[in-house]
């Protein structure tokens, strides 16, 4: 997989559960071990020894898991017939992948035109197993291709929020691609005046819009604050209200996705509860911090922290150091920084107080004036490259639609045999 694909996957998995038949004792044992890969938590991996007639008497018993995996040595007419049993006895939607003996790209091909996910050669290895399961799990979510990419700050009052806006702005208007920027402070939530719309609903009625799949009440809460920009509209909530539960705003936060392929989430001011949930499920991770001593402090132990919740990878953090300036010789040296931190950073934003409170008072976007469109391009894009797709300066919009259909069900095309 490309790096881009390791970043996609390298979230915590949606619940699910999935059935591996297999005769063979290594991979009973690979997939065992999955049960240890952090993106598996709320995966439920069963490994059963059998073929692909196991897989049928199983699925004839129990009800149908997100995805079946089976194992054979011999892949002939039989075995095929055997999968299209196996498709009747499965709910529409499940997802399937074969284990063979060979790598033959003419069997690959003609196992994916009946509907197949995936073809996998034996032996296999964790790494393997893990990210196709990962792949074809994300996708059967329809969100192939959303990424998930969270600005949080090691303290409040050091441009969290402000980064937030003009990096979302700066994908969508500078870059083209279409982009959500979701805010879960709740009623302290300031977006409305930097965006510049009025509050129509609170994260409550948000969260329970998504939960109820009420798109058309969704997409009236989304504020366009662009062609390729909408911003979710809510802050109207009570400051103390603490009604909403992180599994809602995972829900919603679901929902999101399938509309959108990028989505910016701003979690500053938001509960430690939702800030654990959405930097669980992140593509990419922006952790700003002031050069000052008691931030820097703040935001090592943030960053040792997300690799713990992230099963110690750091590999999509990046370091924003924001504010530089501001404290002059009060401020740790740039050269010293890295040193301090363990951690390298990945870009500076210079103190321009002017800059950033005129565009927020005005509600302007950062990349309407030009310095502050240059920060934008030279700074932030560049933290964000590797996890969005570039084609000459322009993204490519990734159709959920089109996401789905690569999946249409458990070896789709046997649907009409059943």
């Amino acid at each position: 997989m490309t790096e881009s694909d390791q970043n996609e996957y390298a979230i915590l998995l949606p619940g699910a559960r999935v059935a591996v038949f297999s005769e063979d004792e290594h991979t009973l044992g690979v997939a065992e071990g999955l049960t240890q890969d952090w993106r598996f938590a709320r995966v439920e991996v069963v490994p059963q020894k059998g073929d692909v007639k196991s897989a049928i008497a199983y699925s004839a018993q129990y009800a149908s898991p997100d995805l079946i995996i089976v194992q054979t040595e011999v892949i002939d007419d039989e075995f095929t017939a055997h999968l299209e049993e196996l498709a009747g006895h499965c709910d529409e939607g499940t997802a399937a992948i074969v284990i063979g003996p060979v790598n033959d790209v003419y069997l690959y091909r003609k196992l994916v035109d009946m509907g197949v996910s995936d073809y996998l050669v034996k032996p296999m290895t964790e790494d393997i197993l893990s990210k196709v399961i990962a792949k074809t799990l994300v996708e059967k979510r329809g969100v192939s291709g959303s990424k998930l990419i969270s600005v949080i700050g090691a303290k409040g009052g050091i441009g969290t929020t402000a980064i937030s806006q003009a990096l979302a702005w700066g994908i969508s208007d500078m870059l083209g691609q279409k982009t959500a920027l979701l805010d879960v402070a709740g009623g302290w939530s300031s977006m409305s005046v930097g965006i510049g719309f009025e509050p129509v609903t609170t994260l409550a009625e948000a969260v329970a819009a998504a939960a109820r799949d009420d798109q058309d009440s969704i997409k009236r809460m989304m504020h366009k604050a662009s062609d390729k920009l909408e911003v979710l509209a809510h802050g109207v909530d009570s400051l103390f209200d603490q009604s909403v539960t992180a599994e809602q705003v995972e829900t919603l936060l679901e929902t999101m996705l399938t509309r959108t392929p990028v989505v910016v989430a701003d979690l500053s001011q938001s509960q430690a509860s939702f800030r654990q949930a959405l930097l669980s499920r992140s593509n990419f991770i922006i952790v700003t911090s002031s050069p000052v001593l008691s931030s820097l402090r703040l935001a090592r132990s943030l960053i040792h922290e997300m690799k713990d919740l992230r099963g110690g990878a750091s590999d999509s953090v990046r370091l924003l150091i924001t504010m530089q300036g501001m404290a002059g010789a009060q401020e740790v040296p740039k050269k010293d920084i890295a040193q301090a931190m363990d951690f390298e950073p990945a870009g500076f934003v210079p103190f321009d107080p002017k800059l950033f409170q005129r565009m927020e008072n005005d509600a302007e976007p950062l990349i309407k004036d030009s310095q502050g469109a240059a920060l934008v391009k030279t700074i932030l894009l560049p933290l964000v490259q590797n996890i969005l797709s570039a084609d000459d300066n322009a993204l490519k919009a990734t159709s959920t639609a089109q996401s789905a259909g690569l999946l249409g069900g458990i070896l789709g095309k046997f649907s009409g045999k059943r």
